[in-house]
């Protein structure tokens, strides 16, 4: 790809201020929400507000995976109310650890404030970013359901409140609750489908393919306009981009330097303004390159 093809024309999107638009990602799904009142009314309510506000823009459609759309999202909300009675609200500062991996299970988190990262660990000490979990999300239900042990660390970005339910709450619950079970099993599927679909663009996309539309995605689903463009909400480190596109830090650092030399992205300590998502794009759609 050539430095001019690089530095591109400018296209709706490369303006500052703008959010990008049909980027590859899914569409975001609503405000942080931060409920007070009860435990179980309170929590209950203020999800519901903010997840049907930020589902009323539509769900994803056939071309678009539904594994972002939260678990408490897709619960009734009486069972939403009830699950959440279980347990109890646990807060965390940002970068505590909620889980860690390979622990025994004992509960399962949700999420009602604020954003974490799951990551994962490699035998050789190599670190992958596997999602980011908000408002509305379920964690460390596998190891519940199973038995096992946690595959992933869960680690707070910011401030962030969840409520904790015992596993034998929980699985209780499931059992008497055939739409919660069902609603379970509807987001494991959807999450299998996006693994599936990250693996296929592993072996079909080079790293500055992936790294582009990593960025945008992070634009679409965590982005805020600023005076200099679209500045990525979650602060990742430069390993955490790493590992979220299979490549190494080195790699990602000469990425980001390139594309600060082209005028597309600036940095800061574990902070990324987008200034030209345009270019982006056309990274990421690289037949439009060649």
């Amino acid at each position: 790809m050539t430095a001019e093809r690089w530095a591109g024309t400018p296209e709706p999107g490369d303006i500052p201020g703008e959010l990008p638009s049909g980027l590859p990602g899914i569409p975001p799904y609503g405000p942080r929400v931060g409920p007070t009142g009860g435990l179980a009314d309170g929590l209950a309510d203020g999800l519901a507000d903010g997840l049907a506000d930020g589902l009323a823009g539509g769900l994803p459609g056939d071309d678009a995976l539904d594994d972002r759309v939260p678990f408490l999202a897709r619960l009734e909300q009486a069972d939403r109310a009830a699950l959440l009675a279980l347990g109890r609200e646990l807060s965390f500062a940002p970068r505590m650890v909620l889980l860690h991996q390979s622990e025994p299970s004992s509960h399962v988190l949700f999420i009602v404030a604020g954003w974490t990262k799951v990551t994962a660990a490699a035998a050789n000490g190599y670190e992958a970013l596997l999602a980011l979990r908000g408002p509305g999300d379920v964690v460390g239900e596998s190891a519940a359901l199973t038995g096992r042990t946690r595959s992933a660390t869960v680690t707070a970005l910011e401030a962030v409140r969840t409520v904790a339910v015992q596993r034998e709450r929980f699985t209780d619950f499931l059992n008497r609750s055939p739409a919660t079970s069902f609603a379970l099993l509807g987001l494991t599927s959807d999450r299998t489908r996006a693994a599936d679909r990250r693996r296929l663009e592993f072996a079909s996309m080079s790293v500055r393919e992936r790294f582009a539309a990593l960025l945008l995605d992070l634009a679409r689903t965590h982005g805020r306009r600023t005076a200099e463009g679209v500045e990525l909400s979650v602060p990742l480190s430069k390993q955490e981009l790493a590992g979220s596109v299979g490549a190494s830090r080195e790699a990602v650092q000469r990425l980001l330097k390139e594309l600060r030399e082209r005028g597309v992205v600036t940095t800061g300590r574990r902070a990324l303004v987008i200034v030209r998502p345009g270019v982006l794009r056309r990274i990421a759609r690289a037949e439009e390159a060649e």
